[in-house]
């Protein structure tokens, strides 16, 4: 494979994620109010406590958004955000286990942000392959 068609597939998948992250983001800033019972808050406090999460996902996407502008250049972006990727699966999964029975709802919630960051872990993954296809010796890379 050729080191563009290798960074366009790795800006793809960089894309994907970006995407989803700034989409939820948007969704817990703009519309808290439909997500605050999801993670079993009520009010005032819960909707501040969602929109807080999403001010968080445009915080935590820098990192993708950079690795997305040039993924062969600015690799340690997007290890940078593979790693965060990887830490929010690795997190969410040990709040999961250590959920005591009777949260059903918040089990739900916490079990679709695995499956999304599990797929985006996967993707940045796939990100970091294609851009390290693009790299290897002898592919030119200097106009990429």
């Amino acid at each position: 494979m050729k080191p563009p068609t290798c960074l366009l597939l790795a800006r793809l998948a960089i894309a994907l994620v970006v995407i989803w992250n700034i989409q939820c983001a948007f969704a817990f800033l703009f519309w808290p109010d439909r997500f605050a019972a999801r993670f079993e808050l009520s009010s005032a406090s819960g909707e501040a406590a969602v929109r807080g999460v999403g001010l968080l996902f445009l915080m935590w996407n820098i990192p993708y958004a950079v690795a997305l502008i040039h993924p062969l250049r600015h690799r340690i972006s997007l290890f940078e955000a593979t790693a965060m990727q990887a830490i929010g699966l690795l997190g969410e999964t040990l709040i999961l286990i250590s959920l005591p029975p009777g949260h059903g709802i918040l089990y739900a919630s916490l079990m679709r942000f695995i499956i999304f960051d599990g797929a985006g872990l996967v993707l940045l993954l796939l990100a970091i392959w294609f851009v390290h296809r693009a790299a290897l010796p002898g592919s030119s890379n200097r106009m990429l």
